[in-house]
């Protein structure tokens, strides 16, 4: 498999921590990443307890995390990953479109998740993308893994949501609805008669306001309050 060319931007090289119990995944996402100029790998680690030390350590922008480890499990890492202080952006691993796993790592605060045939270039991108805040996974790809993924306390969540979802004006319930489509920035002020920066601030406020971390919780909130 060849590696994408290096790219020379200037920018400080993203730093991404690699964590998969199979060594020869950890080798191939090492020898990918590893000839991309713009892109550090400070660490791998093979099990979910490992990642802890391993981030107060070399402090990585990204962490590129499997789900299913012996040990202690990647959602359980994601988890204790996404209450720290500034933490990293998570983007889960998995083998699985729908996965009832990677729906609950996205409820704790992944950024997305990547498959792992993924294609060189687009986990080069992927990970560039995380690293600038953008998710990877769209909110309509999101209510697309929904429809195929049950974890149960379904009518508590939904009380949960619409109680959240009235913390939030009239215009940042629809920009709130609109992120929920699947709509960009771009489509977003289109439609409701905005400027790009106001959409923008509408997002960092409704994030603000219901205490969340990127705009694919945003549509699993929406989604949930059945909006």
């Amino acid at each position: 498999m060849s590696t994408p060319a290096a790219e020379h931007t200037g920018a400080p090289p993203v730093r991404v921590l690699i964590v998969d119990d199979d060594a020869m995944v950890r080798a191939g996402l090492s020898m990918i990443l590893g000839g991309v100029a713009d892109i550090e790998i400070v660490a791998e680690a093979g099990d979910g307890s490992e990642v802890p030390p391993l981030v107060a350590e070399h402090r990585p922008d990204v962490v590129l995390m499997d789900i299913r480890m012996p040990g202690i499990d990647g959602l359980t890492a994601t988890e204790t990953l996404r209450r720290r202080p500034a933490p990293p952006e998570v983007v889960v691993l998995t083998t699985f479109h729908a996965d009832a796993q990677v729906l609950r790592a996205l409820r704790a605060g992944a950024a997305g998740f990547l498959l792992k045939d993924i294609a060189p270039g687009d986990l080069v991108q992927a990970i560039k993308k995380v690293a600038s805040g953008e998710p990877i996974l769209s909110p309509a790809v999101t209510r697309q893994l929904i429809t195929h993924v049950s974890d149960g306390g379904a009518d508590e969540r939904t009380h949960r949501s619409r109680k959240l979802l009235d913390r939030l004006s009239e215009r940042e319930r629809e920009v709130a609805m609109a992120v929920g489509q699947g709509r960009s920035n771009a489509e977003i002020g289109r439609e409701l008669y905005m400027s790009v920066p106001t959409v923008k601030a509408h997002v960092s406020r409704i994030l603000t306001k219901l205490e969340l971390n990127n705009r694919v919780q945003v549509a699993l909130l929406v989604y949930d309050a059945g909006s």
